[in-house]
C-alpha cells in the first residue's frame, strides 16, 4: 500500500533522472548520482522537517518552492521566445555545459521531487519504513533513468527551456496528488479573487449606477466576471501558457545559416536535417503539455475521498442551549470535524465541531463560509476544504474568522463538551447566508 502511494513521485523522478541523462549528454555518471542523492536528501530533509516542526510550515515551503519554480518557468518560457529569433552557424556545436551546472540542475530537481515523495509518507510512525522507501525507490528509479535513457531514440533531443518545462510539469503532476501541496486550485482561486477585486474596485471608481457609460446590459457582461469559470479557465491560461510558449520558441527557431557552405546539395541537406531536429525537439514540450494537463485534471477531480459526516440532528434545551457531549455516540478528539443539525421552525443549521489541532481546544463553526455559498465542508489530509470554491484550508487555522474559513460560533466549553446559545447560531447562520446571498444575487 505504501509503495502504491509512492508509485506517481517514483514515477515523476524517474522522468525527472531520465530527462536529466538526456539533456546533458556526456555527464551520465555525474547526472545519475547527483539526482539519485538530491532525491535522498529532499526526502529525507522534509521528513526531518515535519518530525520537528508540526504543522503546515513544512508543507506551505515546499509549495512556495513549487510555485517558485513555476513562475520562473514562466521567465525561462519568455527568453526563450525573445532567443528564438537568433540564428546559429551549421556545422558549429554548442559546447558542453561546465559540470557544475548539471549536477546543480540535477540535485535540485531530484532534490524537489524527493520533498514532495516525503509528504506523502510523513503520516507514518516508523521512520524506519519511509527512510527505506525513499532510499531504495530513489536508487531503483536513477538506475531505472539510466538504462531507459540508453534506449530512447538518439534522434530526441531536449533544449534547456524543453527541459525546464518538462521538469516542472512532473514536480506539478507529483504534487497534484497531494492537498496541501496542489498548485492549479489555489491558483484558479487567485485569479477568481483577483477579477472580483478589480472589477469591484473599477465599478466604485466609476461611480456605479450613475455613470453615462454604464447600462442595464452592461451588468449581464459583468456577471459573468464573478462565476467560478473566470477562475478556471484564467487559471488554465496561466499554467499551460509558458510551455505552450517553449514550444513556440522552437518552432519560431531561424534555420542554421548555410551561407558559408558552397554546395547547393550539402546546404539542403543541413536544413532538412535542422528542420527534423526542431520537429522533435517538440516532443518533450508536447510530453511537459500532457503532464501540465493530468497535474490540472487531478486538482480539480482529486482522488481523495473527504470525510463528510451526516449531520446529526440537534435539539435545544427549554433554556436554549445546545449541547454536544465531548464523548458519547460520537468522540469529538478524534481529530475529525462531526457535523450537526439544528432546526427552528422551517430554518435548519449546519455547524460542526472539532479540536483545532493550533489550540487543542474544541471548535465551533458554521459548515458555510462568509464568502460562498453554504455547499459546506470537507475533510482531508490536514485541510478542510470548501466544495463550493474548492479552496483548501488549513485545519490549524479552523476556528480562526477570515476568507473561506468556517465562520466560527462563539460557545462555552467545559469538561463535558461544547455548550452553545441556539440564538447566537441561528442569528450567526442566517446573517452569513444571507450576505452570500446578496452576493450571489449581485453576480
Amino acid at each position: 500500500m505504501l509503495a502504491l502511494k509512492l508509485f506517481p513521485h517514483l514515477f515523476a523522478f524517474f522522468g525527472v533522472a531520465l530527462l536529466m541523462l538526456r539533456a546533458f549528454p556526456g555527464r551520465r555518471r555525474l547526472i545519475v548520482c547527483s539526482v539519485a542523492a538530491g532525491f535522498a536528501a529532499g526526502g529525507l530533509g522534509t521528513l526531518f522537517l515535519i518530525l520537528n516542526v508540526p504543522g503546515k510550515f513544512p508543507f506551505d515551503l515546499i509549495r512556495g518552492v513549487l510555485g517558485a519554480s513555476f513562475f520562473l518557468f514562466w521567465g525561462v518560457a519568455v527568453a526563450a521566445l525573445y532567443r528564438s529569433s537568433e540564428r546559429v552557424v551549421a556545422g558549429v556545436s554548442k559546447p558542453l555545459p561546465r559540470p557544475l551546472i548539471p549536477m546543480l540542475s540535477a540535485v535540485v530537481g531530484g532534490g524537489l521531487a524527493g520533498a514532495v515523495a516525503a509528504t506523502r509518507l510523513s503520516g507514518i510512525d516508523s521512520l524506519l519504513v519511509p527512510v527505506l522507501l525513499l532510499a531504495g525507490g530513489g536508487i531503483l528509479m536513477a538506475a531505472g533513468a539510466w538504462w531507459g535513457e540508453l534506449w530512447l531514440p538518439a534522434s530526441i533531443t531536449v533544449s534547456r527551456p524543453g527541459l525546464f518545462a518538462a521538469v516542472v510539469s512532473l514536480l506539478l503532476f507529483s504534487a497534484s496528488s497531494i492537498l496541501r501541496l496542489d498548485l492549479f486550485s489555489p491558483l484558479s482561486m487567485k485569479v477568481m479573487k483577483g477579477t472580483h477585486d478589480f472589477v469591484h474596485q473599477f465599478m466604485e471608481s466609476v461611480l456605479i449606477p450613475d455613470h453615462i457609460f454604464v447600462r442595464p446590459k452592461i451588468w449581464g457582461y459583468i456577471g459573468l466576471l464573478f462565476s467560478k469559470e473566470v477562475g478556471f479557465w484564467g487559471g488554465m491560461i496561466i499554467w499551460f501558457t509558458p510551455v505552450l510558449l517553449v514550444a513556440l520558441a522552437i518552432r519560431l527557431e531561424l534555420l542554421p545559416s548555410v551561407a558559408h557552405i558552397r554546395q547547393g546539395a550539402q546546404r539542403r541537406k543541413l536544413l532538412a536535417a535542422a528542420i527534423r531536429e526542431k520537429r522533435l525537439r517538440l516532443v518533450v514540450p508536447a510530453v511537459a503539455l500532457f503532464f501540465f494537463g493530468c497535474a490540472a485534471y487531478r486538482s480539480s477531480f482529486p482522488t481523495v475521498e473527504y470525510w463528510d459526516p451526516k449531520p446529526l440532528p440537534v435539539v435545544a434545551s427549554p433554556s436554549g442551549e445546545i449541547f454536544i457531549p465531548r464523548k458519547g455516540e460520537v468522540e469529538l478528539e478524534d481529530g475529525k470535524l462531526h457535523k450537526y443539525l439544528f432546526k427552528k421552525g422551517t430554518q435548519e443549521v449546519r455547524f460542526f465541531v472539532m479540536v483545532s489541532p493550533a489550540t487543542g481546544k474544541l471548535t465551533v463553526d458554521l459548515d458555510a463560509c462568509a464568502i460562498c455559498k453554504p455547499d459546506g465542508y470537507g475533510q482531508a489530509e490536514g485541510s478542510v476544504i470548501c466544495y463550493y470554491c474548492k479552496t483548501l484550508i488549513p485545519l490549524e487555522t479552523v476556528g480562526m474568522p477570515g476568507g473561506c474559513n468556517p465562520v466560527p460560533v462563539k460557545f462555552i466549553e467545559k469538561e463535558d463538551g461544547a455548550h452553545i446559545d441556539a440564538v447566537t447560531l441561528v442569528n450567526s447562520w442566517t446573517g452569513t447566508v444571507q450576505s452570500t446571498a446578496k452576493k450571489e444575487a449581485a453576480k
